[in-house]
């Protein structure tokens, strides 16, 4: 069956988390995502954690794709590249910014190849202003836009998340620019550069202080969200609105009282309440908690181990996590599709080997035969 992007041909240049990321949704949505690795492979195929001789960080980033190595350096591999840009209808890729250019193939030169051709640039700080040529990393986004000091605000140091948020972010939204832009290139037949990087998306992690501040010159507008301790782990309780922060004080003080209805934001609460609330929940087990804020109609949730999500049966019956044969492991376990669609179901394919489409892509898209493929492999410029 179909998916919504069927047709949509995507040339991925990119490695690592945001850029691959990017990659996988557009595949997802049922486009023909070509993965563009040098010979060898990208090197995030021997990137840690690994199960069985299989990445499951390339794994996680690149199910579904199409595997094509190109060397890039030699002018036949450019030659190739090139060939297929005239194919496609998007190029995605997360080097610095002036990479492209200095390759050959800014935007001015995939335009000239291919008028309607979409840029998709994923960089650490965009395609212009004065951090642009710095590398960078997703613990970098979360430093510079103050999302770190503000997750580590209780612990009185700053905190980085355990996963690359930021990277998951800028990837959500390089497909949102992507998808606007085939929207445009479907009125106009023009296509554009897109230019998302990790600052710019971190900072809309701290969009609501980052504003508060620049109002009054002061810093708040958002604080923690610590959880609570129970008898036997963590809860968290989210009473944000009035209504609920009435309840949720009526449940820990056993009666309500004037003035308990200011939100909870965050869990935190001023003027004592948390402290109360803490109190209520130590003398209670997690599920206890739980089972009497959800009879309240309170937003709460056990903290739980990846061990505990990876056996949640909702999460299973929602395909967010699936069993899949992999030519290397044998078998992997891999993340679904996150957007659900009643009439163009999402697509998640395998993971491919390195260069396992080579001949076939190039022999269906430009027609290579034989022969030209053989003196193209003989001649290093594809494997």
């Amino acid at each position: 069956m179909p998916g919504c992007l069927d047709g949509i041909r995507v040339l991925e240049l990119a490695r690592f988390q945001a850029g691959p990321r990017g990659g996988m949704l557009l595949s997802d949505l049922g486009a023909e995502v070509i993965k563009i690795e040098p010979p060898g492979g990208e090197e995030t195929r021997k990137h840690p954690p690994v199960v069985r001789g299989q990445s499951v960080y390339f794994s996680v980033y690149n199910r579904g794709k199409k595997s094509v190595c190109l060397d890039l350096r030699s002018a036949q591999g450019k030659d190739v590249f090139a060939a297929l840009v005239a194919k496609a209808d998007i190029v995605l890729e997360n080097f610095r910014p002036g990479v492209m250019g200095a390759m050959g193939f800014d935007y001015e030169r995939l335009a000239a190849l291919n008028r309607g051709i979409i840029l998709v640039s994923v960089s650490g700080f965009g395609q212009y202003g004065p951090y642009r040529e710095r590398p960078a990393f997703d613990s970098l986004g979360q430093a510079m836009s103050g999302l770190m000091s503000l997750t580590g605000q209780l612990e009185g140091k700053p905190i980085g998340t355990a996963s690359s948020v930021v990277d998951r972010y800028t990837a959500l939204h390089a497909t949102i620019g992507t998808l606007a832009a085939l929207r445009h290139r479907e009125r106009t037949g023009e296509g554009q550069v897109v230019d998302v990087c990790l600052l710019d998306s971190a900072l809309t992690m701290v969009e609501i202080p980052t504003s508060y501040y620049l109002a009054t010159g002061q810093e708040g507008g958002e604080g923690g969200r610590p959880p609570y301790k129970t008898k036997d782990g963590f809860v968290v309780i989210a009473a944000a609105g009035r209504e609920m922060a009435g309840r949720l004080m009526q449940i820990a003080r056993g009666a309500s009282a004037e003035g308990d209805t200011t939100p909870m934001a965050g869990s935190t609460g001023p003027d004592g309440r948390r402290a109360l609330v803490e109190q209520w929940c130590a003398e209670r087990t997690t599920d206890e908690v739980c089972a009497r804020l959800q009879e309240a109609r309170i937003p709460s949730a056990p903290v739980r181990t990846i061990p505990q999500v990876a056996q949640d049966p909702h999460l299973w019956e929602r395909e967010m996590l699936v069993k899949m044969e992999d030519a290397l492991a044998g078998e992997m376990y891999l993340p679904g599709a996150t957007i659900k669609f009643s009439r163009t179901p999402a697509r998640i394919g395998p993971v491919p080997t390195v260069g396992q489409h080579t001949n076939e892509t190039l022999g269906t898209l430009l027609g290579y035969d034989g022969a030209k493929l053989a003196a193209l492999h003989a001649a290093g410029a594809i494997a």
